[in-house]
Order: C-alpha cells, then sequence, then structure tokens
C-alpha cells in the first residue's frame, strides 16, 4: 500500500479537513482530494463522512487509520534502523494508572535517556479497557493485571504488587468478609481487575457493599476512604505514593487476592525495535528489584 497516500490520508484525519491537511502537508489541495479519492477506489470503502463542515472518519476509516499508524511507525522505525540502529518514533502504551504513577517513572526515565528518539504516548485505564484497546490496534503494548486471552497476546512479568484493604482511620476494625457487609465500597470502573478480586472475595464469604462508588485516580478514591466514605482495595505501593499512611488504616488480605502481578503484553506475534527495548528495559527493572 502507498505509504505516501496513507500520509495523506493520517493528516487528513488528525486535521479534520483536506484544506488544513494540505497546508500541514505543503500540498495543493486538489493533490490532497486526489489521493484520498483513488485511496477510497482502490479500498473500495468511503474512508471519510462529512459532519457540521468537517471530515470524520467513517467506520472503515477507523479500522485503516489504526493500520496506517502501524504501517507509517514500522516504515520510519526501518529507515532508522537502518541508518542508526536504534528505536525511534512512537510508542504507544496502556498502563494501569497505579503502575504509571509508582512503577513506571524511573523505568520510562531509563528508557528515554537510551533512546530519547523514541517519543512514548501513556494512555491509563483499567485492565479490561486496555486489552480492548490492545486488541483494537489503538495501543502498541499495556501494562495489565490479570490478562485474559492468552491465545491473543504474548505476555513478559513485569512488576509484583501487594494488594490491601483500606477504610478510614474512624472506621470500626474489619477482621473479616462480613465486616464490611452493607459499606460502600470505592473503586474504578467495571474491567478493574483488583475491584473484581475484592467483589469475588466478599461473595464467597456472602459479604454484599450496599453501594459501588466510581472514580478514576486512585487520589479520590483514597481521599474518599480517609474521609469516611467507604472501603477499597489499592496496591500498597499507591499508599506510599499518595503520603496516605496516616491517613487511612490498611489490613492485609488472603495471599490468594493480596498478591498481584502485573504484566506486559502485546499483540500474538507484533514485533518493533521500540517495544523490544521497553521489553529489555522491564526485565532489567525486575532484576533490579529482586536484588
Amino acid at each position: 500500500m502507498d505509504l505516501v497516500a496513507l500520509r495523506i490520508f493520517k493528516t487528513v484525519a488528525e486535521e479534520g479537513g483536506i484544506t488544513r491537511a494540505a497546508a500541514k502537508l505543503h500540498r495543493v489541495q486538489s493533490n490532497v482530494t486526489t489521493r484520498v479519492r483513488q485511496l477510497e477506489e482502490r479500498l473500495g470503502a468511503r474512508l471519510f463522512l462529512r459532519q457540521n463542515r468537517k471530515l470524520v472518519l467513517s467506520p472503515e476509516g477507523k479500522v485503516l487509520l489504526a493500520y496506517a499508524d502501524q504501517m507509517l511507525r514500522l516504515s520510519s522505525e526501518a529507515e532508522a534502523a537502518l541508518r542508526k540502529g536504534a528505536p525511534s518514533g512512537t510508542l504507544r502504551i496502556g498502563t494501569m494508572e497505579s503502575t504509571a504513577g509508582t512503577r513506571l517513572p524511573p523505568v520510562l526515565s531509563r528508557y528515554h535517556g537510551t533512546y530519547p528518539q523514541v517519543r512514548i504516548e501513556l494512555v491509563t485505564g483499567t485492565s479490561g479497557a486496555l486489552v480492548a484497546r490492545l486488541a483494537g490496534y489503538e495501543i502498541e503494548a499495556a501494562f495489565v493485571a490479570d490478562p485474559a486471552r492468552p491465545e491473543q497476546f504474548d505476555a513478559q512479568a513485569a512488576f509484583d504488587e501487594e494488594l490491601v484493604l483500606i477504610a478510614a482511620r474512624t472506621a470500626a476494625p474489619i477482621k473479616s468478609p462480613r465486616d464490611i457487609d452493607e459499606n460502600t465500597l470505592i473503586a474504578f470502573g467495571t474491567g478493574c481487575s483488583y475491584r473484581r478480586r475484592l467483589e469475588e472475595w466478599l461473595a464467597h464469604a456472602g459479604a454484599k457493599p450496599v453501594r459501588v462508588m466510581e472514580f478514576q485516580s486512585y487520589h479520590a478514591i483514597v481521599a474518599c476512604v480517609a474521609a469516611g466514605a467507604g472501603i477499597a482495595i489499592v496496591p500498597r505501593s499507591v499508599i506510599a505514593s499518595v503520603f496516605a499512611d496516616k491517613q487511612v488504616k490498611l489490613y492485609p488480605l488472603p495471599a490468594r487476592i493480596a498478591r498481584a502481578k502485573t504484566q506486559l503484553i502485546w499483540r500474538k506475534g507484533h514485533r518493533s525495535a521500540a517495544l523490544d527495548a521497553l521489553r529489555e528495559e522491564v526485565s532489567k527493572s525486575a532484576k533490579r528489584s529482586e536484588r
């Protein structure tokens, strides 16, 4: 497939129209229009729809954009590899918020120092959401907990986490799941593997939260717990990172619930120089933590 046509298509998608894309590409508008039409004819699909004076991607266009991103990135990597032998381009990875806030900073700092030509883009979300994005070619790899579909993804161990239960310091002591019955669970949205672990533990003991309050950050979750709004399950590393050890009570969980492994996953058989370099850095980080 013509990489020039794909680059033009991608620019039109990003700029939302022919005029702005032509200006960015330093091409005349008629040339951009022609190349897009030729691409549509070649593929037998309409790639753009007009909406409020803007061009937006059609469903087929969204599919092509994911592949175009990969093809253009790989083309850039191939040129860089032949010229310098080092990774370059953009590496778009997904991560759970807890991992982004506590585990990744030193890893990405070393990575950037070694490979400054790679531009890393981080996307945060629950494990379930990240797996869906990875399957949909929106990201190249993801740090997740309890990944499913091993037939679809390759995986590498990344970090070990200890999960703890937290409650307000003024709350009654928690000695068993029954002590949590009729309480409020504060957690990320559906798709969070840590939330699923806690819910399964409570259900097995016959305990059931009276309600669930969903948030998108651990700072908000810990703050609500500290204020007495409910209980939550979080990695111990998060408590240290937000300096909350004096704001909430920590309770240990059974080993099968508390022990969580974060894995770096990517689509089966997928390879890129930038991803290979990240995998190597993650492996080095794991060895450092074992010392």
